[in-house]
């Protein structure tokens, strides 16, 4: 079974007369996630391939019931998006938008919390289960994530959305297939990341093992492998760190704003530490991730 969302899922899309959630939309509607309706404020009476516009998400719903939400607009308005979803009901955000301000992602997944609902992102790609469902951008149009992804029992989380995609491409190409695959997102405050997925991963029957792909800055991983220990999960994780390079630069920013390293707080060396602790496996190279993988499950 997929976490988060499956094949059932209903999803509206907020932003969706925006070009970039216009190409996602029919992306996604390709990959046959059922996209109901979209709200973009002002455009009441519009349809997007075929998808009818509304200009609330409480008109949205009021027509065409769903339990996920892909936002797509400004910045600045984000907040009020994620709000407006979540205060009519909708229990998965997965938010692509980039450069929220980190002010606006605390209140609205304060607002989250309260709602039991599940945000994914900002600056996420989004998440796939192969051929189930496709929310957001993630592995692009249809032709390219029916290469790059196929059915099986490892599930992904990335910290980059970009890498969430050459994990599962690497993995299919060496037979290995995947159960859902998540960009968490690259900003410093971002929904539900390792601490929440992992669990969600480790209770469900489809996945054998996990990857995630770490980069330097933050200490999720380190309280990811605190929580694996408390736990004593059994699903077996294997953990790709990359930039490395970074401890050796602190206080300079490489690519997502969340990768930074102040003192030895988020450096690789402390995070690797604390993966061997856990008993995590750590891929010295991107290929070794199929080497480990295979000790696990065997390719098709």
């Amino acid at each position: 079974m997929a976490i988060l969302a499956d094949e059932n899922i209903r999803v509206i899309v907020q932003g969706i007369t925006g070009r970039e959630a216009s190409t996602f939309t029919k992306d996604m509607m390709d990959y046959g996630t059922h996209v109901v309706a979209g709200v973009t404020p002002g455009k009441l009476g519009q349809t997007v391939h075929g998808v009818a516009v509304y200009d609330t998400v409480r008109q949205a719903l009021r027509e065409q019931p769903a339990e996920a939400s892909v936002i797509s607009v400004p910045p600045a308005l984000v907040k009020d998006a994620v709000i407006e979803a979540l205060e009519n009901g909708i229990k998965l955000v997965v938010v692509i938008s980039e450069r929220v301000p980190r002010k606006d992602t605390i209140e609205f997944l304060e607002v989250a919390n309260e709602n039991k609902a599940r945000v994914i992102g900002p600056n996420t790609l989004g998440l796939i289960s192969p051929e189930k469902i496709k929310l957001g951008m993630a592995g692009g149009p249809v032709g390219d994530v029916k290469k790059a992804y196929m059915p099986g029992c490892v599930g992904i989380a990335s910290r980059s959305g970009g890498m969430t995609t050459e994990v599962a491409n690497l993995l299919t190409a060496n037979g290995i297939g995947q159960s859902t695959c998540i960009g968490i997102g690259g900003d410093p405050v971002v929904g539900s990341n390792f601490l929440d997925l992992i669990p969600l991963f480790e209770n469900d029957p489809e996945t054998k093992v996990v990857v995630i792909f770490s980069e330097p800055g933050g200490v999720i991983e380190e309280k990811l492998s605190e929580l694996v220990i408390a736990e004593k999960f059994q699903t077996p994780i294997i953990a790709f760190i990359a930039g490395r390079f970074v401890d050796d630069m602190p206080g300079i920013r490489f690519g997502h704003a969340a990768t930074i390293v102040e003192g030895d707080r988020g450096t690789t060396k402390s995070k690797i530490s604390m993966f061997n602790k856990a008993g995590i496996r750590v891929a010295e190279s991107f290929s070794d991730i199929v080497r480990i993988a295979k000790e696990y499950v065997k390719p098709f």
